[in-house]
């Protein structure tokens, strides 16, 4: 119908009567919406009685087709704004709480870490402000794990750039059962993890040693594994922990299982014990700690033996502080459900410093030559990530070292 806003009272009145039977139907919004401007501005719909607003509603909806519902929320934009308009979507978002500096700073905590857990980099972030004052961390230190998902942003992504199968032998050369600290640090779990061989030349063994309670973890290098190149290695590695050694435990393998070693440990009044048959979590907690540090810090690629003194000075200079000052750990607790059955959860993310310096009378423990003041004074040099770039920096010196080896 043409001109249909300009009808008199009279006019729509007799048309709605006439046409009761017959429906219309909108083709084009945007025709519709100046249609009902219109009419509604011609019949000044605002000053109109409620009986006249009523007729002019059911013309309305004859005219267009529309429901009721959909007439009475464009004449309510009429009323607010004098015209019927087309709205454009909004999609519901959340409200930004972190800002690109926040997640700039997230991703380099993550490029000085290497990308650890959520719980652990919360933890990080968390001490960043809290214990070591930089007012860059103020937001990123109460960010929920779930938040950490900033890491699948865009902004996060432009800044984000095999074991050896070991021998079963017949040797009667330790316990076979899994060691009992009792709460007590100083119980090692140790393992080896081999970088390869390339063309017959041998790859480096990296030694890593695990204490059950506190996490304290101190990795080494051997050039080979027989017992003239172990032993000093393991010696070494013993002199790093600042407690009492107390028990020794491994696999089934000739490397630790051996009398040079027995010899060594009997010297020391350590307790050696080895995993049992079909017990596979016996030696567990330093299995995942073979994937979560030596494997992501040093990969899978083949490293000659030869670079295993250099390997061993960076892992005693700069990886071993940064493990047990800097990184924080998944501190497990035994749930028990209400069937019985027991699962461990996290929910205590610490540095083994930390949880070490939560034991009771943490002196008793420490060897004669250590303090908890030196080892406070450790642990206060750098922050966390102040002490994962500057361990990455000794990082990229000793594969850039390799790299001039191999060219030249």
């Amino acid at each position: 119908m043409r001109n249909g806003e300009r009808l008199s009272l009279e006019q729509i009145r007799a048309f709605l009567e006439a046409s009761e039977e017959i429906r219309f139907e909108a083709v084009q919004r945007d025709q519709v919406y100046e249609w009902i401007t219109r009419t509604l501005c011609e019949q000044e719909y605002c000053k109109q009685g409620r009986g006249v607003k009523g007729m002019l509603r059911a013309y309305l909806g004859k005219m267009t087709g529309l429901s009721r519902a959909q007439l009475t929320r464009l004449i309510s934009r009429y009323r607010d704004s004098g015209a019927v308009r087309e709205r454009s979507y909004r999609r519901n978002r959340f409200a930004n709480r972190y800002t690109a500096g926040d997640i700039e700073l997230l991703a380099a905590v993550d490029e000085a870490h290497e990308t650890l857990s959520g719980p652990a980099t919360r933890k990080i972030l968390y001490r960043e402000f809290h214990d070591y004052g930089d007012s860059r961390y103020e937001r990123l230190a109460a960010i929920s794990v779930a938040h950490i998902y900033l890491r699948q942003s865009r902004a996060y992504r432009a800044k984000r750039i095999v074991y050896q199968k070991t021998r079963p032998v017949q040797v009667a050369i330790g316990e076979r059962r899994r060691p009992d600290p009792q709460g007590q640090p100083g119980y090692l779990r140790i393992d080896t993890v081999h970088q390869g061989d390339l063309d017959g030349v041998k790859g480096v063994y990296h030694i890593n040693a695990v204490d059950e309670v506190t996490q304290w973890q101190v990795v080494g290098a051997a050039a080979q594994i027989s017992e003239a190149w172990l032993i000093p290695v393991l010696e070494a590695m013993l002199r790093q922990f600042p407690f009492h050694i107390r028990g020794f435990h491994s696999d089934n393998g000739s490397e630790f299982i051996n009398h040079t070693v027995a010899s060594l440990l009997s010297k020391l009044l350590v307790e050696q014990t080895k995993s049992r048959p079909r017990h596979s979590n016996d030696n567990g907690l330093v299995e995942t700690k073979n994937a979560a540090v030596i494997r992501k810090h040093m990969g899978y690629g083949h490293i000659r033996s030869e670079h295993a003194e250099a390997i061993g000075a960076f892992y005693e200079q700069r990886l071993n502080p940064y493990l047990n000052f800097h990184r924080p750990c998944g501190v497990p607790e035994i749930a028990t459900g209400s069937k019985g059955k027991q699962r461990r959860v996290y929910r205590w993310y610490a540095t083994p410093w930390e949880i070490l310096r939560q034991l009771p009378d943490l002196a008793r423990h420490l060897r004669p030559e250590i303090t908890v003041a030196e080892l406070e004074r450790i642990a206060n040099l750098d922050s966390d990530t102040q002490a994962a770039r500057k361990m990455q920096d000794a990082k990229r010196v000793l594969f850039a070292q390799w790299q001039r080896k191999r060219s030249a």
